[in-house]
């Protein structure tokens, strides 16, 4: 597994965690770095190696765009308002729209790595929810 797969896989966790937590909104990147520190150090992820470099850049930028990342996810989630998806799933989906919206990753890249992800850590019926989601989205972004 590639070093930003590692990376994506963390920072999934590091947002998954927010959901279990009794938080302010101004206290999220303190909660999310504590979390992100807590995670790693269980994986032996030196805080000094690449993965947590690049799990850090998603988990930092994503609480610092969040309102932004689900409004786009609530514009395209027609069927669906963003506090009733399921936390893994909207999860996954906040990293990949802030790399879609973000970063110069290709979208495409951004959409497999996703689903990956949502293959491994949801349920059965997610990759098909998230892949309709960031399909329409990268539709949107071009």
């Amino acid at each position: 597994m590639g070093i930003r797969r590692k990376g994506r896989e963390i920072a999934l966790q590091t947002l998954y965690a927010i959901e279990f937590t009794d938080h302010q909104h101004t206290d999220l990147e303190h909660i999310f770095l504590g979390k992100l520190q807590e995670i790693t150090n269980a994986k032996d992820i030196q805080a000094d190696s690449k993965i947590y470099e690049f799990a850090l850049e998603i988990v930092r930028n994503t609480i610092h765009r969040i309102d932004e990342i689900d409004k786009k996810i609530a514009e395209h989630s027609t069927n669906w308002k963003v506090n009733k998806i399921a936390d893994l799933d909207k999860a996954v989906l906040r990293i990949a729209v802030y790399e879609m919206m973000f970063t110069a990753t290709a979208p495409a890249i951004i959409m497999n790595e996703a689903i990956e992800i949502a293959k491994k850590f949801c349920s059965d019926s997610s990759s098909k929810f998230v892949n309709g989601i960031l399909n329409s989205i990268a539709d949107d972004l071009k």
